[in-house]
């Protein structure tokens, strides 16, 4: 099944798509299925004992980022948008991103679930992070 849309670099995730990915409590990729390795342009055995931001965006800023973990290492979970980055650097897709905290064995693990991102939302993220 496909679950994007190439649009020159982007590629435009449909509204079957929904990527989910697990880490550890330092960022380590322990979990992704078939969707996000299929956006995100990996095998899955390229992804797992990596970190997360193996598909992080250049355009994405540091801020954002640092909402995320700090929002979630107090157990809170976080939604937003992120801009990704596709294997081999020419292509990104958008996401409207949630990240929910987790105990697993005694340690602190995300769980992050992903869908399509509209393009008003995209447009709304993009204004915003030209901002921070």
């Amino acid at each position: 099944m496909n679950i994007f849309i190439s649009k020159g670099a982007e590629r435009v995730l449909t509204e079957k798509a929904f990527l989910v990915s697990e880490t550890d409590e330092k960022g380590i990729i322990i979990f992704a299925n078939d969707d996000f390795c299929e956006a995100a342009g990996y095998r899955v055995d390229d992804l797992i004992g990596k970190p997360h931001n193996i598909v992080r965006h250049p355009d994405m800023p540091r801020a954002a980022f640092k909402d995320l973990w700090d929002t979630v290492k107090t157990g809170k979970i976080w939604t937003g948008f992120v801009k990704n980055s596709v294997n081999g650097g020419s292509q990104f897709y958008w996401v409207y991103a949630t990240v929910y905290p987790i105990m697993r064995e005694g340690k602190r693990h995300y769980i992050s679930c992903r869908r399509h991102a509209t393009d008003d939302e995209i447009a709304t993220a993009t204004a915003l992070y030209k901002t921070l």
